[in-house]
């Protein structure tokens, strides 16, 4: 099972695939906003936001990225295509030839603003986690309208040759667990690159609009699910590159190094469950002056 799964293109260079790490950082990142036109369920920058601990604006991590993410909280088109071009313009001239992963929920990214970004990224990653108009809506609080945009910024990065266009989506048992593997026939079929599958994070704040949405808090600590659907994904979308984050992935392989065997896997749990609020670990080193970038 874990030789069709592979590491998630976005995870490469992170913290989290050394397992030696105790306490491993995400990617560096350039946080925008942590605003959003969607409102997930499971949303950490809405929970952020709402208790006053949104990150400022700027740059996140070391002074010598390899990969920079365009960002981990909200959505960064809000900003506009002009700013989030300046921006990323911004971080080449300081940084050079480092890889810049754009993450956005997709619905706003056009073919206007697409062919603006398209030169300068590498990645992009837009969350999609249904196959349906109705678990979309269920899941991201957006209509029809939202879903066929999302899905045609998916058919855009599917059709470049310049970007490598990956699916991101977050694996909530008992909403999704069946339209993954659609999702990956749907994402197949339009030339995306790579599905890359993520376990939710619960915060308490969320909790409750969870439960609502019928989210399975037992399954969601049985990280050998997340294997389970990504490989049905597999399956579904041969030729589709399939990941899971890529910490859990090496954490798997660690244990089967170690003698573990793949049926004791099924044994593990996790702790879904975070604290209060989410952390940005990362030190805040500098915002670009809009006028100058």
């Amino acid at each position: 099972m874990l030789i069709d799964i592979n590491t998630p293109s976005h995870c490469i260079f992170c913290e989290g695939l050394d397992t030696k790490i105790k306490n491993p950082k995400h990617h560096p990142s350039y946080e925008i906003t942590a605003a959003c036109n969607l409102n997930c369920i499971f949303c950490y920058s809405r929970v952020a936001a709402e208790a006053g601990a949104a990150p400022r604006e700027g740059y996140y991590g070391d002074e010598n990225p390899k990969a920079i993410t365009i960002s981990q909280y909200g959505e960064p088109l809000l900003a506009g295509a002009h700013r989030l071009i300046s921006i990323i313009k911004g971080l080449r001239r300081k940084f050079g030839d480092v890889r810049i992963d754009l993450q956005t929920n997709g619905t706003l990214l056009d073919e206007k603003s697409f062919s603006g970004l398209e030169p300068l990224v590498d990645i992009v990653m837009v969350s999609m986690s249904a196959a349906t108009p109705q678990t979309y809506a269920k899941i991201t609080g957006g209509g029809a309208r939202e879903f066929k945009a999302a899905l045609k910024a998916l058919e855009l990065v599917g059709r470049s040759d310049d970007v490598l266009g990956v699916a991101r989506a977050v694996y909530c048992p008992g909403i999704n667990d069946d339209e993954l593997p659609k999702l990956a026939a749907l994402i197949e079929s339009l030339g995306v690159d790579e599905l890359m599958i993520q376990p939710c994070t619960v915060y308490a704040a969320n909790e409750e609009r969870l439960r609502a949405a019928g989210f399975d808090f037992e399954s969601s600590s049985r990280i050998f699910e997340i294997l389970e659907v990504a490989s049905a994904c597999k399956r579904a979308a041969p030729s589709l590159r399939v990941g899971i984050s890529g910490c859990i992935l090496a954490v798997f392989k660690q244990l089967l190094d170690n003698g573990v065997s793949p049926e004791d896997l099924r044994f593990l749990r996790r702790d879904a469950r975070a604290g209060a609020l989410p952390q940005v670990k990362r030190m805040w080193r500098f915002s670009l002056n809009p006028t100058l970038v």
